[in-house]
């Protein structure tokens, strides 16, 4: 793949098919740490260096060891399993270097493990028969991607705190709607199709 087309990937994965908007990959998270801006950049961070890292250990995992010992068909268990040492790295680095953000994250956190979003750019890396350059910079965009949603969403969810909407809406069912919305403005990267 030439530059420009790792880029025109990367732009893809961040904005046109978000992880979050396009594909609704890694919900949990998005609606559960997106209440404080500061939180949901945090957790962006997180996600981003555990799906940048994972893209490149998962793609030599799958074609040094899975690939010449015929054991395709274990590539999720074993992405697993790399995604889980990675959360288990940052959440010893996070719990003693900035023990306010791992307080912040709490349960969420180790949620990283089993977060689709996370997994899903590893098999899609394998699916999409990408090298290993493009395996980083796929996990490095969709990651961006996933951070510039719950971060965009963290501020909607900042302001609307502040609003007074009818009884019925307050709560999870105002959220849900602003992350209709939030969907809809993102699909205008994707064009309309009749």
């Amino acid at each position: 793949m030439s530059f420009g087309s790792i880029l025109l990937m990367m732009f893809s994965a961040i904005l046109v098919e978000n992880f979050i908007f396009a594909k609704f990959y890694g919900c949990c998270p998005f609606l559960g740490v997106s209440e404080h801006p500061d939180t949901a950049l945090g957790m962006g961070m997180a996600v981003t260096f555990v799906m940048t890292v994972s893209g490149g250990v998962t793609w030599a995992v799958y074609e040094f060891l899975l690939v010449p010992a015929k054991l395709e068909y274990l590539k999720t268990v074993a992405f697993i399993l790399v995604i889980a040492a990675l959360v288990q790295f940052i959440e010893m680095f996070l719990r003693r270097f900035i023990p306010t953000l791992y307080q912040a994250l709490g349960i969420y956190l180790p949620l990283i493990t089993t977060n689709c979003a996370v997994l899903s750019a590893a098999l899609l890396t394998v699916q999409n028969g990408y090298s290993f350059i493009e395996a980083i910079c796929f996990g490095l965009a969709s990651a961006l991607g996933f951070t510039l949603a719950i971060t965009v969403f963290a501020g909607v969810r900042s302001r609307m705190a502040h609003a007074n909407p009818p009884e019925a809406f307050k709560g999870f069912p105002l959220t849900l709607i602003a992350a209709g919305l939030l969907a809809m403005a993102f699909s205008c990267f994707s064009g309309i199709q009749f």
